[in-house]
């Protein structure tokens, strides 16, 4: 499972050190040489699992799917974004954390706030 690509539809296996990854990226993060640089790729599909070869120089719009399960595998990069986010309990079992706006909150004063004349010290 690639970190950096979250869609990605087949695996790619590197011409330096014929290992299977997901993306370039990937290769970087886990090997000390750098990516070979080729024209015929070797590819494996994540949804039938079958592996086939690309030429780059030849490559067309029809050589965009598995030739074995017609999946489309060259499709826009989705990439992890950062969130912020609050970890809870799931909302279904325990629902503490969400503001139910039903209920009339009590308008809660500070210390710095005035409450009234009546209330002063001195």
């Amino acid at each position: 499972m690639c970190k950096h690509v979250l869609n990605a539809q087949v695996s790619i296996r590197s011409p330096c050190c014929r290992l299977w990854f997901d993306c370039a990226q990937c290769h970087a993060d886990s090997q000390t040489h750098t990516l070979k640089q080729t024209m015929e790729m070797v590819f494996a599909c994540k949804k039938c699992k079958k592996c086939f070869r690309k030429d780059m120089d030849e490559f067309e719009d029809s050589d965009e799917y598995c030739p074995h399960c017609d999946n489309h595998f060259v499709i826009e990069a989705r990439e992890p974004k950062a969130r912020l986010e609050v970890e809870g309990e799931d909302v279904r079992v325990d629902a503490r954390m969400l503001r139910d706006e039903r209920v009339k909150r009590k308008e809660e004063l500070s210390v710095w706030e005035d409450e009234g004349e009546a209330n002063r010290l001195g």
